[in-house]
């Protein structure tokens, strides 16, 4: 499989994910339908959540990951302020959006928002309290290490970066850089990316330190916990590597979405992995011709595919 494959199938893969997930959002895993019916048009009868999205719509998940393409194909590198500038864009103009239809936001984003709008600079923005952990600067972050080109260390320090203009606490911010350098793995076609990715960071982490108590004690990464799909962000990781383990892209997303709960940001995190690993061609056609306003994302990546070509 060519990079170029790799890449393509993560940002497809992290947008069909997310618009599978939507119509089910909040809804409990018990009254999720089989895997047989979960489609972006959900069976009938069934109270699909966001009812004004039409199907195959990608919510705050996608349009803020595209936030971040851009914004790292336009300055180059990781530029928080303009980040933060893009995501209040797409909350206030649609920017990003499918059809420019902004339906969904979490709580801790939108402070961060009311703070950057009344002049805090972007990397003060973000809640850090150790309520404050929820997974919306994880189900954006898959771009930077698809983009991103530099030492593991630099990759963990920007993945943290990005993460506090939002999600300030530092568990946020190592679920982050661990996802980033697990992404990263798959696309070096590294046999053990998980493995490969915790020893990554905790190679970074002073002993004794606060952020490797929360590592090892929180986030817990030698541990196998079952997942519940809830929008706590180490939640996150661990419904998303349980969901992994089943196969081929559509089970991938499928078993993500019958966890229920936050069902478009498992699906949307599970998805860009899975698009790494299986590639754009591994990703049911039907869905991809399914998603809505395809133009709006497809020149990104083909920019990011040159932009990864010319720095080989």
């Amino acid at each position: 499989m060519t990079l170029a494959e790799k890449l393509e199938g993560a940002i497809w893969g992290l947008l069909i994910g997310d618009a599978l997930g939507v119509p089910y959002e909040f809804h409990h895993r018990n009254s999720i339908p089989s895997e047989e019916e979960i489609e972006f048009t959900p069976p009938a009868g069934f109270a699909r959540s966001h009812v004004d999205a039409p199907p195959g719509t990608w919510s705050d998940d996608g349009a803020q990951a595209l936030c971040l393409l851009a914004s790292l194909l336009y300055r180059k590198e990781l530029d928080v302020e303009d980040l933060m500038r893009r995501i209040t864009n797409w909350y206030e103009l649609g920017y990003m959006a499918a059809d420019g239809l902004v339906f969904d936001i979490g709580v801790q984003t939108s402070i961060a928002l009311m703070s950057f709008r009344a002049g805090t600079p972007a990397a003060a923005c973000g809640p850090n309290g150790e309520s404050d952990n929820g997974n919306g600067s994880l189900m954006r972050v898959l771009p930077l290490a698809l983009w991103h080109t530099g030492p593991d260390a630099d990759l963990i320090r920007d993945a943290r970066r990005q993460s506090v203009i939002t999600h300030g606490h530092v568990r946020s911010q190592l679920c982050c850089a661990l996802y980033c350098l697990w992404a990263r793995r798959m696309l070096e076609g590294h046999p053990e990316p998980w493995g490969s990715a915790v020893g990554a960071l905790r190679a970074t982490l002073p002993s004794g330190s606060g952020e490797e108590r929360e590592l090892e004690s929180v986030i817990r990464p030698d541990e196998r916990v079952e997942g519940r799909g809830t929008g706590y962000v180490v939640d996150s990781l661990w419904s998303v590597r349980n969901v992994l383990e089943l196969g081929t892209y559509e089970a991938v997303v499928k078993a993500a979405i019958r966890l229920g709960n936050d069902t478009d940001t498992t699906a949307a995190i599970a998805g860009g992995l899975a698009g790494i690993r299986e590639g754009i061609h591994g990703i049911p056609q039907r869905w991809r011709d399914g998603l809505r306003d395809r133009s709006l994302f497809s020149p990104l990546v083909a920019e990011l595919v040159a932009s990864r070509s010319a720095r080989a």
